[in-house]
Parts: structure tokens; sequence; C-alpha cells
């Protein structure tokens, strides 16, 4: 392994300063982090919460129902139960009744409970209309969250938000604004509480700080490398149990286990009608109660799983009636469909055909939304710009999005979005080189670069897994594997023992390269460390296969 390749890595990433590369490679807690108080609104928050608290008035956590807002609600839940607060309660809207954000009528439920203040968490910058109501009723707002104001800010008592003002890191996810929030209450409030005992609330941030997918660059790369350390040692009993569900060794956890286990089971209770599940089973004490709610997630998810083959299949039988060539987008939608579950079912649609899908249902409201995924090769950003009139809502960034659809052009809307598709022509294309990293032999696959490519974790947005190309390669053995048969492995012989390369979900036609025993290939793959029923292997994870002459290239 060359001794500049870490050099390398660093320098893609934009590292260069040795500054920044320090604080990069040993994030600190106590000095990595800016003071909460630079949040736009923080004393203003801080104040009304702390003679809320003095006055003992009813507070409503208000929280959205995804795998940033529900951490976070339990963060602040925690606090108030450790500093001895029990005049509140934690409100998650229905996703599919209620939708994202604060809403009138969900003022008007918490008015019937003699609410005073209404904290929200993950939300709430753009919803004016709900915190006017909430003022005519006596009831005021605290608004925590990270997305984008509008033109039009709510008239809240504050607004803390890294969008707004000068704070100087704007990519916090909810549960991180939250959790600055608890700081800010601990340092004005002179409560009783142990030195760094909110630091045990930095597992709820590691989770949704990975999971929101907010760059893990700055303060974010803090609070994931802190968060996944306390989620090692976390004491929840759910989460345990969660953990030995899914057969994960909670001393190991990575950033893929959030990504992959714990992430979609606290978004399987939105997606199927119940999110509060996931907020108790997060902030479950009791062992009993906790397993009982992991046991009801895990039956929600399997729900989850059910009802997205189940739409999955008719997309296909609907496929094989189709005798024209495909159009280049794919429309599909049906009143019983569940829009909260469109979206993965567009993601597997739009990765087998290598094109955007645009997948709709409708709502409790009556309202047709859905989810759109772009495919690889198309921005469906820029689609929904162009078709812009076919829409109430739209947003997202070039490779995913959520839209509601006008009732008047329900019935046309795959035909139109085609036609802007069209008038689009290249203007709709993403340029997206997947080149590698560095060159890399097999023999170079061993602790000692693992150990290095740790010292860069966690991965994810902003910070991507290393991506390396093996060139003429000759897999010994070529295999499906998995009990339907759907996960690829390949077998190299080396001189210090066999090394594989596995892709989940992938067959021998899912590559530019279909792989055969005894015939040279070459690779594009990241590094990883696997500890699968307890059995540490270091492997290849296979982005693609390619011919032998077309690795290499690295970036430099």
């Amino acid at each position: 392994m060359p001794s500049s390749l870490i050099d390398t890595l660093l320098k893609n990433r934009n590292l260069t300063d040795p500054t920044d590369i320090e604080r990069f490679l040993t994030p600190l807690f106590d000095e990595h982090l800016h003071d909460p108080f630079l949040l736009h609104d923080m004393e203003k928050a801080v104040a009304r919460i702390l003679a809320a608290i003095a006055a003992d008035e009813h507070i409503a956590i208000f929280s959205d129902y995804d795998c940033d807002g529900i951490p976070g609600a339990v963060v602040l839940h925690d606090f108030f139960v450790a500093i001895g607060y029990t005049n509140f309660e934690n409100y998650i809207p229905h996703r599919h009744f209620e939708g994202f954000g604060l809403s009138t009528s969900a003022i008007d439920t918490l008015h019937k409970s003699s609410t005073a203040l209404v904290i929200t968490i993950d939300c709430g910058t753009t919803n004016s209309e709900a915190v006017t109501h909430a003022r005519l009723l006596g009831i005021d707002v605290i608004i925590t969250d990270h997305h984008e104001p509008g033109h039009e800010l709510p008239a809240a008592v504050a607004i803390v938000n890294p969008k707004l003002g000068t704070y100087p890191f704007t990519e916090l996810c909810g549960s991180a604004v939250v959790f600055k929030l608890v700081q800010a209450i601990i340092a004005r409030g002179g409560f009783a509480l142990p030195p760094g005992k909110e630091k045990w609330l930095l597992d709820m941030v590691g989770i949704a700080t990975i999971a929101d997918m907010v760059p893990l660059i700055g303060e974010n790369r803090v609070f994931a490398h802190y968060g996944l350390m306390v989620l090692r040692k976390s004491r929840r009993p759910g989460l345990q149990k969660l953990l030995r569900k899914q057969k994960l060794d909670q001393r190991l956890l990575t950033e893929d286990d959030i990504g992959f286990s714990i992430g979609p089971r606290i978004n399987a209770a939105s997606r199927m009608g119940e999110p509060k599940e996931a907020f108790y089973m997060l902030a479950a004490t009791d062992e009993l109660d906790a397993g009982v709610r992991v046991n009801h997630l895990e039956e929600l998810n399997l729900k989850r799983k059910a009802a997205v083959a189940l739409m999955t299949r008719e997309i296909h039988e609907r496929l094989k009636s189709h005798t024209d060539p495909l159009p280049p987008v794919l429309v599909f939608g049906s009143p019983d469909w569940r829009p909260a579950l469109v979206g993965l079912a567009a993601n597997k649609l739009a990765e087998e055909y290598g094109r955007p899908a645009f997948l709709w249902g409708r709502d409790g409201n009556d309202v047709y939304k859905g989810s759109c995924r772009s495919g690889g090769g198309a921005s469906v950003v820029r689609l929904m710009e162009a078709a812009a009139h076919l829409f109430h809502e739209h947003g997202g960034h070039h490779f995913s999005g959520g839209f509601s659809v006008r009732d008047e052009h329900i019935f046309t809307f795959g035909e139109l979005l085609n036609e802007h598709y069209a008038a689009l022509g290249e203007a709709v294309l993403i340029k997206q080189d997947r080149l590698p990293e560095a060159d890399l032999t097999l023999g170079e696959v061993n602790d000692s670069l693992v150990s290095m490519l740790r010292t860069l974790a966690p991965y994810g947005t902003g910070n991507p897994k290393p991506l390396f190309s093996f060139s003429k390669v000759l897999p010994e053995k070529v295999e499906v594997f998995g009990k339907a048969k759907d996960h690829l492995k390949l077998v190299f012989q080396r001189d210090r023992g066999t090394l594989e390369a596995i892709a989940f979900f992938a067959g021998l036609d899912s590559f530019t390269v279909r792989p055969q025993a005894g015939v040279p290939i070459s690779l594009l793959a990241h590094v990883e460390e696997s500890y699968f029923m307890n059995r540490r292997q270091v492997r290849l994870r296979i982005i693609d296969i390619l011919s032998t002459d077309v690795a290499g290239g690295a970036i430099a």
C-alpha cells in the first residue's frame, strides 16, 4: 500500500491544511463544537423554556416522524426526565393523515391538553399558519429546525435554526440542533446534573446525523464520531434488544449499521402509521416494555417490506404488458398505495431499469403524493422544475425527491412528465463519474489498510467511502448466495489466502461485465470490515465489474 494513500484520500476530501486535517482525523467534542448561543434566537428559546419550567407549564415536544425528528424527540424527552420535569408530552404527527410539519389541527389537539408551550424538532420553519393559530389560542411556539427558511418566518417566540443568522456551521440535522438547545438550557438553568450527563444523549444525535444524510464534515463529523462512540456503550434496553435481534455486536457498531438496520426500523414505524412506536422503543427504560416495542417494530418493518414487495410486483406486472419501448421516465401510481412507501419501490425500479422512476399514492387527506428516484443519469429536480405546473409541491436533490400532483394532471402525469424530459434533452442529465481514488492490488487489502481507512470514518454524505480499482484480477469462484440467491460473491486466491468480493441484491448481470470464474476482470470496490455472526472478515464490496482494459484512472 502506497504510504501517500491517506494524503491522497484527504486531498480528495479538500483537506490539505494541517489544522483541518487534524480536526478531521481527531474530532474533539469539547473543542470542535461551536457555542450553542451562537445559534439564532437561542437566548430567547432558553429563557422561555426556563420560565415554563419554573411555572410548571405544560410543554409539548412536537417532532417530525422520521429518523431525525424521532431521535431528537428522545433527546428533549430524556433531558426533561433527567431534570425531574414531568409536565410535558411528546406529539409526533401521523405521516399519512397529518403529513409533515406543525399543523393547525395538531395545535387544536394540544390546546385541549392545556399546552402553554410547543417546542418543535426538525420542523416548523415554514409553518407560519400553524404558529399564528397557536398564538391566537395563547400557545407559545419555539421552533428548532434545520430546514431552509422561506420568505416569511413564523411569528414564534424563537426560531433556532443554523440556516438563520450567522451560525458558523449551517448543516446540522434537527437532532443536533435540539441537543445544542439542551446544552444551552443546562448552561443557564443551574440544574443538579452530573457534569457531562447530556453526552449520553449523543447516541440519538449520532443516529440522526448519519441517517438524515447531512454532510459528515465540521460539527457533524464530531456528532457522528461521538454518537457512534456512545451508541457502542448505550444502556438503552430498546436499542440493545434491537441490535441483538439483528445479530449486531453493539461494541462494533458502524455507520452502516445505522443506515441498514437501525434507521429503516425507525422509519418503518411512521411509514406504517405508528411513528410513536419507534419513539417508545428508543426512550424505553423498562426491559420488558423495550422488548415488546422492539418486537412490534420488527413486525411493522416486515409489513413494510411485504407492502413494498407487493407494490413492486404490481409494477412489474404492468411492465410486462407494456409492448412499446419503455419510456425514459417510469411513472406509476395507485390511489391504494401508501405515499410513505412509494419511495422505497421507486428506488428499486430506478436502479433496475437505469432511469428515473416517479411513483405516487394517495394520502389520508386525498392528496396524490409521491417520491422519485433518478436511476443515476438524470436529475429529478431539474425535471420537476421544468414541469412545475403539474405539482402542488415538489423538492429534493438530483437523485431523489418528493412531490404532490395536482388532481387535474394525475391521469396524464406520466405522459406529460416524459414530454418535459424529452424537451429538456441533455440539460436533464447529470455527470456522474465513479472514478476510483487509487489503484490497488488484492495483496494490499490487509489490516494495515483497514486500520488507515478506519481513521477516516464515519463515512457518508460529504465523506464518501473510498472507491478503489483492482485491475486484471482473476476470480477463482463466482457464486450467488442467500435464500433467494440474490447476492453475488467472487472469490480470489492470494499468496496470503482468499479474498472475497460481494454485492448484496445483485446478480451475475447487474454490472457492466458478467463475471466468470477463471476470466480476468477489473473491479471497482470499497474495502470493508464485516463482523457478521461474530466472524471478522476483511472483504471488498463490489460497485462495478469492468473489462480488463477499463479500470484505473484514479483521481489525483
